[in-house]
């Protein structure tokens, strides 16, 4: 039975278009003093519109953490976050996550398929959840895009490691999002199909073009994105375009 269409997302505000992500001394804290840890210390970016990115640092740099901010995922402890035109810091979680809906695409490590669906119900959810009238025609298309035309009703427990991946990023695609996050796409892959899935994640994102963010420890798949930036202990350390 299909999802109850949800409201519309709020409407923009008057950011140039062209400016897909604005973050101003962003910050992020865990706990109280004296015990409270700085994760994000007085982050400053603007990405524009079709670039891809890679957020580049060690483990503990706080790049998922600047993702999860970005992403309406985590509040900040300060600063100031637009995405997409709009002011996440000053929308409460229900409005941040109807803002997420059709606007951000992310896709996870862990791959996060809903056990009980197929690959084509995974992928037609959001659609649904956003009431777009022809989610399992749509969702059918973006799995053929991604080469699984031919494993719709199979269930994620039947894919592979790289198909779970493949159906997470038709999934994350589907709403035609503006902006694209993908956390360690590669994590839990051998290094072939981990490949392969970043040549189809970079192709999605040229043919769609969306904005792509790529969060990363990996030096090699940093320099495939057009720009790096580079975290470290809660700091940009370096931001250099890669042509």
């Amino acid at each position: 039975m299909p999802f109850s269409a949800s409201p519309q997302p709020p409407a923009p505000d008057s950011a140039p278009d062209s400016i897909v992500i604005e973050a101003r001394n962003l910050t992020l804290s865990l706990g109280r003093a004296p015990a409270q840890v700085q994760i994000l210390r007085g982050i400053d970016l603007t990405v524009t519109a079709g670039e891809s990115v890679a957020l580049l640092g060690p483990s503990g740099s706080g790049k998922s953490s600047l993702m999860a901010l970005l992403a309406g995922l985590e509040r900040p402890s300060g600063g100031s976050v637009r995405v997409a035109g709009l002011d996440f810091v000053g929308l409460d979680e229900d409005r941040l996550a109807i803002a997420r809906r059709g606007r951000i695409g992310i896709v996870l490590q862990a791959f996060h398929l809903l056990p009980t669906m197929t690959a084509l119900e995974n992928v037609a959810v959001p659609l649904e959840l956003a009431g777009e009238a022809n989610a399992f025609a749509r969702a059918a298309s973006e799995l053929d895009a991604v080469g699984l035309g031919h494993r719709l009703t199979h269930y994620p427990a039947q894919l592979s490691g790289g198909e779970q991946q493949r159906v997470a990023i038709a999934r994350a695609l589907a709403p035609r999002p503006a902006l694209l996050f993908a956390d360690e796409p590669t994590g839990n892959l051998d290094a072939a199909t981990g490949s392969a899935i970043m040549d189809l994640l970079f192709a999605r994102h040229r043919e769609a073009g969306a904005t792509l963010f790529v969060i990363t420890h990996d030096p090699n798949l940093a320099a495939r994105c057009g720009r790096i930036v580079e975290l470290g202990d809660g700091h940009i350390v370096d931001d250099r375009t890669t042509a």
